[in-house]
């Protein structure tokens, strides 16, 4: 009976609110991530109004201001998380503004208790576990490729790998005359654990040249995305990687001077 009642109370309906527009916002940018391979901008900031908006209004109702300061907290700290992401390259800007729309909505709580903590430790492993299965499938269906550019690297990569098995061989001697179970298994799993993600690391940039590059004509261009390199026109620069993501008018740009 307590949890009918707490539900139908004004800060249950302003959190079944906030998780139903949660829940709108990734199904309806997951339909249009897959189908034009873009996020839209008025998804993103209507989550963001809407998240800071809701906020506001239970800070107002409830005379709690720790509300809407949660959800500017939530949104500064995703806010940052996006820019991150986006600078290095891991994701689009729709996808960045969508993080943004989730940190207004779920606010932000200093807590390990925090549903957005959790949150944000979930998505982490999340986006690990699918860029390593990702990538895995990619080199699978492109083993050839793969195999031929992986087998480049470590040959281009041949002193690093010496050094990264030459510091494992170290630790593997000196776990024979450490002190202690637990010191030398520290030392063993270490001396395991690095030469393995050097070769996971060399891996996934055999992925990266061999499985992610793909040439596309200009009218297959959506905006945000990357271009590996520059594109040059009679000397003139259109577009390319330095571009953090092509945009509309260099597309349309693209598209009038014909390039192929």
């Amino acid at each position: 009976m307590l949890i009918f009642i707490n539900f139908f109370s004004f800060k249950g309906v302003m959190i079944g609110l906030i998780y139903g527009v949660c829940l709108f916002l990734l199904v309806i940018g997951t339909f249009t991530d897959l189908k034009v391979r873009e996020v839209p901008d008025w998804l993103n900031y209507s989550g963001i109004f809407v998240g800071l908006g809701l906020r506001l209004i239970w800070s107002f109702y409830s005379f709690d201001w720790s509300y809407i300061i949660h959800g500017l907290i939530g949104f500064g700290v995703f806010f940052g998380l996006a820019c991150l992401m986006f600078y290095l390259g891991q994701w689009g800007g729709g996808d960045s503004k969508m993080l943004m729309a989730l940190g207004a909505l779920l606010g932000l709580e200093f807590s390990f208790e925090s549903f957005t903590v959790g949150f944000l430790i979930s998505l982490m492993i999340a986006g690990g576990l699918y860029g390593f299965v990702w990538s895995f499938a990619l080199a699978v269906k492109n083993w050839r490729k793969f195999s031929a550019e992986y087998r480049k690297i470590l040959v281009e990569k041949k002193k690093y790998r010496a050094i990264f098995l030459g510091f494992s061989f170290v630790l593997l001697v000196s776990a024979v005359f450490a002190p202690g179970v637990f010191s030398r298994f520290l030392l063993v799993f270490i001396a395991l654990f690095v030469p393995a993600v050097n070769y996971l690391v060399l891996g996934v940039k055999a992925v990266e040249n061999a499985c992610m590059y793909q040439r596309v004509k200009p009218s297959e261009l959506t905006v945000g995305d990357w271009i590996a390199k520059d594109v040059k026109v009679k000397g003139r620069r259109i577009c390319g990687p330095k571009d953090l993501g092509i945009e509309k008018k260099q597309i349309r740009k693209l598209i009038k001077l014909k390039v192929k």
